[in-house]
């Protein structure tokens, strides 16, 4: 009787929650820069900033003195009152490297603080209800027999548009390109593009789904055809990695989403900072197609990590340690991984405000590392980033994934 009233009092939290989440009406960064730009004032101003910002790794302020240093933070100060200083993105929007290359232009000011970034991305509306109440509401000890993972894959067959996006992406991420195993740019795009558009209970219940068997989580570990979209020959380094993710606006984005929502904390309830399992799935599954994708560490267990280890990082292992493992060891998102996967979340959800902290946003392995974004008028994709290539490794078939025939290993 109370799962059933929970069940539909979701939908009117929702509606609450969501109310609470747009009050602000925030303009997406494109339009609240065209606005910008056609007012003088405005327009000076936001010029003048970034100019500030192109010239910051350059010695600019070094150059120029405290009369530049002023300047800057006159315009940093007038473009606060203005819609473009709390502009956010939307994911898988049309423009979105230009809204993050706008986002990032503000974000870049004089705050001098690069430890606390900030997801660019506008908070979803739907807290929870939406992409759990599709799970049955089932204990794990209770997880039906079978592969779940196989089912999801079949289910996803069924779906057109579900089916549209797999096919997009199994194509490029099993099909070789020269000496390479596949075209692992095509192959990123259209993984990003899949989880982008394909509803979550298709998406997440092949990349979530609960497992009893090696043969199922061996097929969830290969949803994102690793062999392609994952692996490499070598290992980087986990803070060069990040330093490569941080000179492209779509990691460097998606990886601030992923540290603001998938933030543990042990005093909550859900042992996540926000309370919010959705956001924290959201945010995992948005990493995914950039070169910090993560995947499952093996069929064993539910720890992930992107293809990074800490060798050779001399001085800085404990900094590559905690950003290592705040993917390896993370109990909010495992958390999450289990609550889509049996449909427990419901029974451990307390609508309540997150756990406040000391500081405003997290902190956790993000380092202070300043990388210029580029001058203004620069491309979305910094030029100077250029992914790694791929593995040298056996291609499983694109009709394997496709018909949803169960994976045999090394097979």
């Amino acid at each position: 009787m109370f799962l059933a009233t929970l069940y539909f009092a979701l939908p009117l939290l929702d509606l609450l929650l969501s109310a609470e989440v747009s009050g602000g009406d925030r303009l997406d960064c494109v339009k609240a820069s065209d606005q910008c730009l056609k007012e003088q004032s405005c327009s000076t101003k936001y010029r003048t900033l970034r100019q500030c910002v192109a010239g910051k790794e350059t010695n600019f302020s070094l150059a120029s003195g405290l009369e530049a240093k002023d300047e800057c933070r006159s315009a940093m100060e007038a473009l606060k009152q203005k819609s473009l200083y709390n502009c956010r993105c939307k994911r898988g929007m049309k423009k979105e490297k230009n809204c993050l290359r706008i986002y990032w232009s503000m974000y870049q000011s004089l705050q001098g603080n690069d430890l606390l970034e900030d997801s660019p991305y506008e908070p979803v509306n739907s807290r929870l209800s939406d992409i759990f109440r599709v799970v049955p509401f089932i204990s794990v000890e209770h997880i039906p027999k079978g592969n779940n993972c196989l089912d999801a894959a079949k289910a996803c067959n069924l779906d057109d548009i579900c089916k549209k996006y797999r096919s997009a992406y199994i194509t490029p991420c099993t099909t070789s390109v020269s000496n390479d195993v596949c075209n692992r740019r095509k192959c990123h795009k259209a993984l990003r593009q899949f989880f982008d558009k394909v509803p979550a209970k298709h998406s997440y219940g092949m990349l979530f789904c609960s497992c009893r068997d090696i043969a199922c989580t061996e097929r969830r570990r290969q949803t994102i055809v690793p062999v392609c979209s994952y692996e490499e020959r070598e290992k980087p380094n986990c803070l060069n990695l990040q330093d490569s993710c941080k000179t492209n606006y779509i990691c460097r984005s998606r990886l601030a989403d992923f540290f603001t929502n998938c933030q543990p904390e042990s005093r909550s309830v859900s042992s996540c900072l926000k309370e919010n399992y959705a956001d924290c799935l959201l945010a995992y599954s948005g990493l995914i197609g950039t070169v910090m994708t993560p995947n499952y560490i093996d069929s064993s267990s539910l720890s992930v990590a992107p293809w990074c280890d800490c060798s050779n990082s001399g001085n800085d292992l404990e900094e590559c340690l905690k950003f290592l493992n705040f993917f390896k060891d993370n109990t909010c998102l495992k958390n999450a991984i289990q609550a889509f996967g049996n449909g427990s979340d419901v029974t451990v959800w307390q609508p309540a405000f997150p756990v406040q902290t000391t500081t405003a946003t997290t902190t956790t392995a993000l380092r202070v590392k300043n990388k210029p974004l580029g001058p203004a008028g620069s491309e979305n994709e910094i030029p100077t980033h250029v992914l790694p290539p791929c593995a040298n490794l056996q291609v499983r078939t694109a009709s394997r994934f496709l018909a949803g025939a169960p994976f045999l290993v090394g097979g």
